[in-house]
């Protein structure tokens, strides 16, 4: 009998703990790390030359809406080809569970623009097995997985399913419902949720339902979100993912504490940001996470660190919801989206809610003036404003830069395709300062949502090509216990996020001086590879060698090899 499954030879292991790096062999044997040393090779089923070659914990994605894919893409790709190993979902209180089976497809219509996931793959790749929260996450046991996942109970379907979709979005909870809440909740974390998740942002959210309503949990009650705060007060485990962001800073940001105190568990508040026109704002969050800390809250921020930028038609485009002109134009079918943006009065308000502020654009790429024009197939007389930014074309046409971007689209059937600035901050100084704090964890990589427009889920590959090789600066040993040790520590998994004796072998292997997205982070492209035909846009990875879970290889030179040993992990835990 072999000693070991696999032998990782003469890798310089960062072992996510931030332990210094050294250079030593990696064994593993049934699925753990059995030896981290210099170990015979002789005695190993297989061996990976990992010489010049970084060895690492597999990348923790606590971010992730990946609950429609994960059934038709054991991978979660665009995540799994970025040396991730494990997901997180449930994100934001959203999810398809616990869903009564004739609302079934209004949970479909709502991730499909709330999250941007295309409905007819939803449809066509949905297993729907399921009712309650406990079966949902027995259909993620029982489903081959290429990744590690746990859920958060997200409290929307909780909501909607008890006080059903008109009265959750209307009223508190009555006693009763309050009380039916409670109880599903508990038998979702008995089951193994690693908590409970919600987006409470009010009225002027940037994402809607699919009828252009807030969510239910948008509008929900301080009394009701402190009372789920509080069943996890008396529990062993237990993690919440929180956003809540109604429009008034400080006391939203007070809310938040209140919620911390009240559940006495970790609080991953998303999300934090560099912004690089206003320095302010990353030193604001770092600021207050430290505060929080000091008064005994376990709150995290979860940083928005990739640069990426959106490429987006308005066929898809939904994250101008905060804007109610923008809201109506942009609901419905495609025929009517181009019916409503075909109206002179409703391009008028749209211009005029971009002018005052509306559209809430900080997190989205800028304000529509300075998306790029990227052409229409459909349309090439379209041509001659090719790389013009909307802001050119309205000075060379004379009117409003909306009204410019809504002629483009209009000429095109929404096939115009602009690009925005990149999401975030590209400045790496603000966004370094920003991981320096020990309280933040890199992530909201949304990598199954919002699918025809981003690419966040290369977030992992960008921080280490960006900020520890090309600009320094951070150190590979503090990288990997963000990317790794520090997220699965927050959210309660047991023993991942690190190579460590007798832990799960959950490991990438990955050469620095090569590893990039393919295409670069200004672009991306479009595979037709989901269910139903449907298309995404999508960023590959070239450096990584080797990626394994739980001791199996699942990617081998950027080439998925088919395995599928990832686990539900309950509680933290297999």
């Amino acid at each position: 009998m072999a000693d070991y499954d696999v032998l990782i030879r003469r890798g310089t292991v960062v072992d996510g703990t931030r332990f210094p790096a050294f250079t030593a062999d990696v064994g593993i044997r049934d699925g753990r790390i059995a030896a981290i040393g210099r170990l015979a090779a002789a005695g190993a089923t297989r061996v990976l030359d990992a010489d010049g070659l970084v060895v690492a914990p597999g990348f923790v994605d606590l971010h992730t809406h990946y609950d429609a894919q994960i059934q038709w893409d054991p991978w979660c790709s665009i995540s799994g080809w970025h040396g991730v190993t494990s997901v997180a979902l449930g994100n934001c209180g959203f999810g398809f569970a616990p869903v009564h089976p004739a609302q079934r497809e209004r949970a479909m219509l709502t991730m499909s623009r709330l999250e941007a996931i295309p409905l007819a793959s939803m449809q066509a790749g949905m297993l729907w097995d399921w009712e309650t929260f406990p079966q949902w996450l027995d259909t993620l046991a029982r489903i081959p997985k290429g990744v590690n996942c746990l859920s958060y109970a997200p409290l929307a379907p909780l909501m909607t399913y008890v006080m059903g979709l008109e009265n959750a979005k209307q009223r508190p909870a009555t006693a009763d419902e309050r009380a039916a809440m409670l109880r599903l909740l508990a038998e979702s974390l008995d089951a193994g949720a690693l908590g409970w998740s919600v987006q409470r942002t009010g009225t002027g959210s940037i994402q809607c339902d699919y009828d252009g309503t807030p969510m239910v949990t948008d509008t929900m009650s301080e009394d009701d979100l402190l009372s789920f705060a509080s069943a996890l007060s008396g529990r062993g485990e237990g993690f919440i993912q929180l956003t809540n962001a109604t429009g008034d800073l400080p006391k939203d940001l007070e809310l938040c504490e209140r919620v911390a105190a009240a559940s006495g568990k970790p609080v991953l508040f998303n999300v934090v940001l560099a912004v690089s026109e206003m320095p302010w704002v990353h030193k604001m969050f770092v600021e207050w996470l430290a505060a929080c800390q000091a008064k005994g809250l376990r709150m995290f921020g979860q940083a928005n660190s990739i640069r990426a930028p959106f490429r987006l038609t308005l066929a898809d485009w939904n994250l101008f919801d905060s804007s109610p002109a923008w809201r109506r134009a942009l609901t419905g079918t495609l025929a009517e989206k181009k019916q409503k943006l075909a109206d002179p009065e409703l391009r008028r308000a749209m211009a005029a809610d971009a002018d005052a502020g509306l559209l809430q654009t900080v997190l989205l790429g800028g304000p529509p003036a300075g998306f790029v024009f990227e052409g229409a197939k459909n349309a090439p007389a379209l041509d001659r404003f090719l790389g013009q930014t909307v802001a050119e074309v309205a000075k060379e046409t004379g009117v409003h830069p909306v009204e410019a971007m809504l002629q483009l689209a209009l000429a095109s059937d929404l096939e115009a395709g602009f690009l925005t600035k990149s999401a975030t901050s590209d400045n790496p100084e603000f966004v370094s300062e920003l991981l320096a704090s020990p309280y933040v964890i890199p992530g909201v990589s949304d990598g199954g949502a919002h699918t025809k427009f981003l690419t966040a889920g290369s977030y992992t590959t960008d921080l280490l090509s960006w900020l520890v090789r090309d600009e320094k600066r951070l150190s590979l040993e503090d990288a990997h216990y963000k990317l790794s040790y520090l997220p699965a520590r927050a959210a309660g998994f047991k023993n991942r996020g690190a190579l460590l004796e007798g832990w799960p072998a959950d490991v990438v292997v990955y050469d620095l001086a090569r590893l990039r997205r393919v295409p670069e982070w200004w672009d991306s492209e479009v595979a037709h590879d989901f269910p139903a035909g449907e298309w995404r846009r999508v960023q590959r990875a070239e450096g990584y060698h080797f990626t394994l879970v739980n001791g199996e290889i699942t990617f081998e030179a950027g080439r998925c090899t088919g395995a599928t040993p990832g686990k539900l992990l309950r509680h933290g835990a297999a």
